[in-house]
């Protein structure tokens, strides 16, 4: 008798990277997790938190916590902080997906379409104005409702005859992303001192003061985003394809296109609206995990998303604990590993490419 050697298939091989890819980001998750946890000024156990987690839902044992700070410590401060810096690292890697899916370009985020200058200009007026002091939730929703109007500016003042084209879109996105500029640098002249310093510590980005309310705020649009995202998966392979060829195939363009601009909208403005700007997220993750398992949208989307929430839980670790007694802007440390990849990266298209031209 002889026994056949099976060779695996290129698609066997990519979903057996897949998996393995995705057991490794959730075990660098959950170490990450507890470290941030129980990383900090105040020190904590891996025992302590078992006891914290065990005692909240109403089961004590003997490593329940010795004192209400333990308690007040996991679940007031660092709990809702890792939760939301989760959510927020996931929502800008989707989104980043999500955008350089419909340029076609690997170089693409949602800063394309304005989305993150028009909420930091929200940000900026509700500051600036004085309007923060009507409530905690008044600088998000500023931030919120900036980001989204910038960014359907962007696809209706681009669309033209039915149709929009990326080119138009890219045009439109760098005049709207001029415009809340100059915006910004106004908001920033009129200001005093103190609230100059408030808007360039938003925009810089942080996760500190993050509350239960604000993931029970921002969870829900981020669940949504990310389901979209994976539903328009698939048509988005095919729109991999060319815009004309994706036609002929039956595929509905122009709604794949609205319908990805609104989603990044959500996903991106619901991340702002209380971590503020964290730069290179939605780029490096991204096209990071595309380099790892493969162009395939469906794999990539979730790929992506548990390789951003585990960089914002990384970045927010470093943040915290680096300098002692200081909270370092998680914005400024998302840029010092993006930055050297981004020009790698340019680098590497350029040299493949044979120039720029």
């Amino acid at each position: 008798m002889t026994s056949e050697v099976v060779t695996p298939t290129p698609t066997t091989r990519r979903g057996l990277r897949f998996a393995l890819v995705v057991i490794g980001l959730l075990a660098a998750l959950v170490i990450t997790c507890i470290a941030s946890i129980t990383s900090g000024q105040y020190d904590l156990s891996p025992t302590d938190l078992v006891g914290v987690l065990l005692h909240g839902i109403g089961i004590d044992t003997a490593w329940a916590p010795s004192n209400a700070t333990d308690y007040g410590v996991i679940n007031s401060i660092r709990m809702p902080r890792l939760v939301l810096g989760l959510l927020v690292g996931a929502a800008l890697a989707v989104s980043g997906v999500l955008m350089q899916a419909i340029f076609g370009n690997p170089l693409a985020d949602a800063g394309v379409v304005g989305v993150s200058s028009g909420a930091a200009l929200g940000a900026a007026a509700s500051i600036t104005l004085g309007l923060a002091s009507f409530g905690m939730w008044t600088t998000p929703a500023f931030a919120f409702i900036g980001g989204l109007v910038a960014v359907l500016s962007v696809y209706f003042i681009s669309r033209s005859g039915g149709r929009t084209e990326v080119v138009t879109l890219l045009l439109t996105g760098i005049a709207i992303n001029a415009i809340a500029g100059a915006g910004m640098a106004f908001l920033t002249f009129i200001g005093t001192t103190s609230t100059r310093e408030q808007i360039v510590f938003w925009q810089l980005g942080s996760l500190n003061g993050a509350l239960w309310q604000n993931v029970a705020l921002v969870a829900p649009l981020v669940a949504i985003g990310i389901v979209v995202a994976l539903i328009v998966a698939p048509s988005l392979d095919l729109f991999a394809l060319g815009e004309r060829t994706a036609r002929h195939l039956g595929l509905n363009v122009e709604l794949l296109r609205i319908t990805v601009i609104v989603t990044v909208a959500l996903l991106v403005c619901a991340a702002v609206a209380f971590a503020g700007i964290i730069g290179f997220a939605g780029l490096v993750v991204p096209h990071l995990m595309r380099m790892i398992i493969g162009p395939a949208h469906l794999p990539l989307v979730i790929a992506s998303a548990l390789g951003g929430a585990l960089l914002i839980a990384v970045a927010d670790l470093v943040a915290r604990t680096a300098v002692p007694l200081a909270d370092l802007p998680i914005g400024m440390i998302t840029s010092l590993v993006g930055g050297p990849f981004f020009l790698w990266l340019l680098v590497r298209t350029r040299r493949r490419a044979g120039g720029w031209a």
